[in-house]
């Protein structure tokens, strides 16, 4: 039997695999830039949603009650002037200060006094009054420039400063004891150098020579210091100048501040800072926080160095009503001359 042999059948190959869709060119780019533009969109309206709360923190003085502020015309180049003050209210001290230290005192009256204005890209300029400077209150004759605050409010103050300065002031800004301190709790305190040990019993500051972090409660102390003393020659003495020696610590608190929130390093401090001095100020309704920051951008441009301060030049004097005041020297025209044309001080 015979096997016949057949030829294989050619296997069909099979059809090439369809070749992979075409990908869209720059589909990557589109979606990582609508990516992006979602997260600007998202960032703008939760900035927005920050600045409107943080605004809200501000406690306001209504325009009706401050009548006596400048104004300044639309677009114009004068730098507007502050008038910053620090009040001795006990009311709002946090509750693990040692509230004795403080005393039992009602009411509200000026502890620092302090007029303060940016020349743009160049400096910030700060002048302290003196709480016991003499001047002329309307409806109240002869008295300290303090007690304009207690006899009418900040209103009364403005147009007392305004009276006896010659300089225009376009925003009040207040504070108390504690919300100063908070303020230097959200930057995690504020650092300053001692050469010497120092202290003030009746304020409660005590500290040793050194570069010291102080908090909040200790900032305060130092700042309301009237009575300071250092360790020298193996005694504690008495520091000379008085009220104006007080308010050149004040200023070098204010200064050291400053450097630190313009520092890099305290970005991650600020969203905590920013609310917090807004929830402890108090200021016309015409300081919007959009000036604010406006003016924020610009320091942010300066340093420590940059900050041009005085205290008005002032001697004691005896009043006629037999009380101790203080009055300007000769130097102080020159030196208000300088803050109200925005040139460095004399």
């Amino acid at each position: 039997m015979t096997t016949d042999t057949f030829p294989a059948i050619p296997q069909t190959p099979p059809p090439p695999p369809a070749p992979p869709s075409p990908k869209r060119k720059g589909g990557f780019a589109r979606k990582a830039i609508l990516g992006l533009l979602i997260l600007a969109v998202i960032g703008v309206f939760g900035a927005i949603g920050y600045v409107k709360w943080t605004e809200s923190k501000i406690d306001r003085i209504s325009s009706e009650e401050l009548v006596s502020l400048a104004t300044v015309a639309p677009g114009s180049s004068e730098p507007l002037n502050f008038l910053i003050i620090a009040t001795d209210d006990r009311s709002n001290l946090p509750d693990d200060w040692d509230a004795d230290v403080f005393g039992e005192f009602s009411g509200r009256r000026t502890d620092v006094m302090m007029l303060a204005h940016m020349v743009p890209g160049e400096r910030i300029q700060l002048l302290s009054l003196p709480r016991d400077l003499k001047v002329n209150i309307e409806g109240h004759g002869t008295n300290r420039l303090n007690a304009s605050y207690v006899f009418g409010g900040p209103d009364l103050l403005i147009k007392t400063v305004q009276q006896e300065t010659g300089i225009p002031v376009h925003h009040f800004v207040e504070i108390d004891f504690g919300g100063f301190g908070r303020i230097v709790d959200s930057l995690g305190g504020v650092t300053l150098d001692f050469p010497l040990p120092g202290r003030d019993s009746k304020s409660g500051f005590e500290i040793d020579a050194g570069t010291h972090t102080l908090d909040g409660e200790m900032a305060v102390a130092y700042a309301r210091s009237r009575h300071y003393e250092v360790y020298k020659d193996g005694s504690w003495q008495s520091t000379p100048g008085g009220d104006i020696a007080r308010t050149q610590r004040q200023q070098d608190i204010l200064v050291e501040l400053f450097d630190q929130v313009a520092s890099p390093s305290s970005a991650f401090s600020l969203p905590a800072f920013l609310p917090t001095v807004a929830d402890n100020i108090t200021a016309d309704e015409g300081l919007s926080l959009a000036l604010m920051a406006d003016l924020g951008r610009s320091a942010l441009t300066l340093r420590a160095a940059n900050i041009d301060r005085i205290t008005l030049p002032v001697e004691n004097s005896k009043g006629s009503d037999g009380r101790a005041y203080v009055v300007p020297t000769e130097e102080a025209p020159a030196v208000l001359e300088a803050f109200l044309e925005a040139l460095p001080f004399p």
